[in-house]
């Protein structure tokens, strides 16, 4: 599987052990950056994984951060990503079984070596099988409905 790897400064020493456990798994690594410890702002990085994922460039991306949250939130903002948070091995393996994300994101301050790698080894060895498909085709439907409003205005609709 060719992964995309991506980090801000805050992550750039645990993105280049990942990435090295990545490779040494078998898989082949695009590396999107940051590429030294010099300060850099994560959604243009978060972005740029996102653009290498829904081009098929990569089959899936891990972003890192220092909460992972930032890069989370920034790659959603991608049309048609989902990425997902992840802490610990099951929210690694339910991003995949149950959300189909094409990215997962780590808090290099929240989430040790050890464990960064065994939720990488989780979410990579984790297959999407229709698990929440219904759910998964409601937010896909959510997104197509906002961002066709976004040349109109702000959606009126509301949850309820």
């Amino acid at each position: 599987m060719r992964i995309g790897i991506g980090c801000d400064h805050n992550a750039f020493d645990l993105k280049e052990k990942v990435k090295k456990f990545i490779e040494d798994s078998g898989h082949e690594v695009e590396d999107y950056g940051c590429y030294v410890k010099d300060a850099v702002d994560y959604p243009d990085v978060a972005l740029k994984v996102a653009e290498g994922v829904s081009n098929k460039i990569v089959e899936r991306g891990i972003l890192l951060c220092g909460t992972g949250i930032g890069m989370s939130i920034a790659a959603n903002k991608y049309p048609g990503i989902r990425a997902a948070q992840t802490h610990d091995v099951y929210s690694a393996e339910r991003a995949q079984l149950s959300n189909d994300a094409q990215i997962i994101t780590i808090g290099s301050q929240v989430v040790g070596e050890e464990l960064a790698k065994k939720v990488v080894s989780a979410y990579l060895n984790s297959e999407w099988v229709g698990g929440s498909q219904r759910k998964v085709d409601k937010i896909v439907e959510i997104e197509k409905e906002f961002f066709t409003e976004l040349g109109k205005g702000v959606s009126s609709k509301t949850c309820g």
